[in-house]
């Protein structure tokens, strides 16, 4: 199988034509966000093969990508409780690297939107109740 040259600028470019993301890094590598939830980033773990591309998706998607080009798509024991695959970018052809992004960012799009926790509002003591002196 030729290899193809995808690098992460490529996975950039596709990704913002997916819709909205936000550039930043994690873990010192650089990533892509949906709504503050990891769409996709540069492996760095150790157990990742070099030049592969962690990308969140549902885990039941990520048995059937994995079953259908396990020479692109895999994860190793660090990932496997994470809603992600592992991608070989030599490996994966840019019309794929898109889809998976798709569904990469409707998957992170759509979850629960947590936001950035602030400190609460100090407010003012509950009526009702003294309190002890």
């Amino acid at each position: 199988m030729p290899l193809h040259s995808v690098d992460f600028d490529t996975v950039r470019k596709l990704a913002h034509e997916i819709g909205t993301v936000e550039e930043c890094t994690a873990h010192g590598a650089p990533s892509l966000k949906v709504r503050g939830k990891l769409l996709a980033c540069i492996a760095v773990h150790k157990s990742a093969e070099p030049g592969s591309l962690v990308v969140r998706i549902d885990a039941s998607q990520r048995a059937k990508l994995i079953a259908s080009a396990s020479d692109v798509y895999y994860v190793t024991d660090h990932y496997v409780n994470y809603p992600t695959v592992l991608v070989r970018l030599s490996r994966i052809q840019p019309d794929a690297l898109k889809e998976l992004l798709g569904i990469a960012w409707s998957y992170a799009h759509l979850e629960p939107y947590r936001g950035k926790r602030t400190a609460r509002k100090q407010s003012a003591p509950r009526r009702g109740r003294a309190k002890p002196v």
